[in-house]
């Protein structure tokens, strides 16, 4: 309540005197003028630092960050308020419908950091008919100007809607792959323009292994199905364990409340993220999904005591270094290993390689060393082998000595 954040409020003060030495500045202008230099500090933050290692970014790329000073709007004045964040399409799918959350009289950070956990966005139109109706306006105009997949925030100020940001939405391969097949359909994009966008890497998500859909081993819990594909591990609890145990070659499944930003070296390292608060839209889910890792969020029947290591789910307990399997499409949660199946190529996807055929200046041969490789290089469109280890193809009892 009010006199909560009040006693909070003074907290912070005594930790700025504590830190500093000084007060906290009472000067607006000194406020912001340090507000600037703390967003400039932040690049060369632990996490920061820590992303522009993993993606290759050197400082002939980027090195600085800018920084935009602008009046806001409050989403927290009241039930006539509200704020959101919203895709242009599904960024786990890639179907072309409204897809995102919100919170009524809440502002962006309680969204995004998934201590609250929000409504979908469809609600909006019960609650709020015609702010729902621009809502639907705003996102055609993004998508039409930008030709591309927009992630965008809004906040609603005593019934006006005001759009903050939009930047271009972060998807998994099986959205990349649908959006830029659909886009061309829809005479937004071109063919050409269409396989640009996709970062050939990101297709190796597609050939991942998948939940074994016959498996009759019972789920213990649900969240939100947050990114896509399925992810087996140990159980960690903070982002430093994952990457230490990660970087030693153990696959590890990170558990949190909700993440931060700063956990991003966590991620990194993690098969996939389990959080017990937050969306679709939260800082887990949008991170996950532009890594291609698999997400459950908002999975509120697991109470998680990061100090005490531990996973309460009911009487079912589970501690650092248990083996837990999460599905990121369907949002559950299994206990140990669980079996998984082959991808198969989508109609989609098949599609998207037939443009890249049009365009390619080379062939593409495979390596394989039996036939059962060969005729699944085959269907993945390769012209030929480059490289056949016979010996392979032997049984062990066969084998000539050389």
């Amino acid at each position: 309540d009010a006199e909560h954040l009040r006693q909070i409020s003074e907290l912070f003060l005594q930790v700025v005197q504590e830190e500093t030495g000084r007060p906290f500045p009472e000067d607006v202008y000194e406020q912001l003028e340090l507000s600037i230099k703390a967003v400039f500090n932040s690049w060369m933050g632990k996490r920061a630092v820590d992303y522009r290692r993993e993606f290759h970014i050197t400082p002939k790329m980027a090195n600085g960050t800018a920084v935009n000073v602008v009046t806001m709007v409050f989403g927290n004045m009241g039930n006539d308020c509200a704020t959101g964040v919203g895709f242009t399409r599904n960024p786990g799918t890639g179907v072309n419908e409204m897809y995102g959350e919100y919170l009524v009289n809440a502002q962006g950070e309680d969204v995004v950091a998934g201590i609250r956990t929000p409504k979908p966005v469809q609600e909006l139109s019960n609650e709020m008919p015609e702010i729902y109706r621009q809502l639907v306006d705003l996102r055609n105009k993004l998508e039409s100007h930008y030709k591309e997949v927009q992630d965008y925030e809004y906040t609603i100020e005593r019934g006006v809607l005001y759009c903050l940001q939009t930047r271009n939405g972060k998807m998994n391969a099986a959205a990349m792959v649908k959006t830029s097949v659909d886009m061309v359909a829809e005479g937004l994009i071109s063919k050409e323009k269409a396989l640009l966008r996709i970062n050939p890497e990101l297709l190796e998500q597609l050939l991942h292994p998948q939940l074994d859909p016959n498996n009759k081993i019972p789920s213990v819990a649900q969240g939100l199905p947050a990114s896509p594909g399925a992810a087996c591990g140990k159980c960690v609890f903070d982002a430093d364990s994952a990457e230490i145990l990660g970087r030693s070659g153990q696959a590890v499944i990170l558990l949190r409340e909700e993440t931060k930003p700063e956990d991003i070296h966590g991620f990194f390292a993690s098969q996939g993220i389990l959080t017990s608060r937050g969306g679709k839209t939260s800082h887990a889910a949008v991170v996950a999904r532009g890594m291609g890792k698999a997400c459950v969020a908002g999975a509120e029947d697991i109470k998680i005591d990061v100090r005490a290591r531990l996973a309460v789910i009911g009487d079912i307990h589970i501690r650092e270094g248990d083996t837990i399997t999460i599905d990121g499409s369907s949002g559950l949660i299994y206990l140990g290993r669980i079996d998984t199946i082959e991808p198969k190529f989508s109609e989609d996807l098949k599609t998207l390689l037939s443009w890249a055929d049009e365009y390619a200046v080379i062939k593409v041969h495979a390596n394989v060393d039996t036939p059962e490789r060969a005729q699944l290089a085959a269907s993945y469109g390769a012209t030929g082998i480059g490289l056949c280890r016979t010996e392979r193809m032997f049984n062990a009892s066969d084998r000539l000595p050389l």
